[in-house]
């Protein structure tokens, strides 16, 4: 059985390349990253990350994470209304749009491994956002990519962590038979609607409470009478 990665930092990469050579077992690895993360100025790693006291990370959390960073503008965990998954270089997409817009209740977590789906990690940093709605955002179009892939297996999850009532939203480019427009400016033009919908906040439609009082029956209208013709005398 083959795994999938996707990487977003060159320590994450250079981890999964490390554990795959160094593994007693030899098994399939398929990596996805396109070539413009090699000059990406936000994709860099510290030496640190790529000691011996790091490793390979299933899930990556938000570069804004109050845990890891103390200059941190995002709200406490209770108070994110908004969790975006996505992998590879759609996140710096996001990351630069939410700092232009001073967005502070939307949290970006990036899955780097989608096969096998690491399930428990997930379990456990989504557990972090009791009142979060769950976006998954990609580059690809809707039938391609890893939404299809991965919409059943968060719905499984959203059952598991007993929130049935989440149903992961999708944002990303509409079908197509095409991974690619051909035209730069409407590429531009979808990745910048893309980018809107996962960082826009979407308030949930809730069922109206029925009330307890007894239903009313409806109200029949009468029927308007009409006046009986007056007879003609013979």
């Amino acid at each position: 059985m083959q795994s999938s990665r996707y990487c977003s930092t060159p320590a994450n990469y250079f981890h999964v390349l490390r554990r795959q050579m160094r593994r007693d077992f030899r098994k399939p690895l398929v990596l996805m990253t396109p070539k413009s993360l090699l000059r990406h100025k936000l994709c860099v790693s510290t030496l640190d990350h790529m000691s011996e006291e790091s490793t390979f990370h299933r899930v990556l959390w938000d570069d804004d994470d109050r845990r890891t960073n103390p200059k941190s503008k995002l709200v406490a965990d209770n108070r994110i209304k908004q969790v975006v998954l996505c992998t590879g270089k759609v996140y710096y997409d996001l990351l630069e749009e939410r700092e232009k817009r001073g967005i502070k209740d939307v949290y970006l977590m990036r899955v780097e491994q989608l096969f096998p789906l690491p399930k428990r990690v997930l379990m456990e940093e989504l557990g972090r956002f009791p009142n979060a709605a769950i976006v998954w955002c990609q580059e690809e179009p809707r039938n391609m990519g890893a939404w299809p892939y991965m919409i059943e297996r968060l719905d499984d999850l959203m059952r598991e962590m007993r929130r049935e009532q989440i149903r992961p939203r999708y944002a990303g480019r509409a079908e197509a038979a095409a991974p690619a427009t051909g035209l730069m400016k409407k590429h531009v033009a979808q990745q910048q609607q893309l980018v809107d919908e996962a960082l826009t906040i979407i308030p949930e439609r809730r069922k109206a409470a029925r009330s307890s009082a007894a239903p009313r029956k409806p109200s029949r209208a009468k029927a308007p009478t009409r006046k009986p013709s007056p007879r003609k005398k013979s």
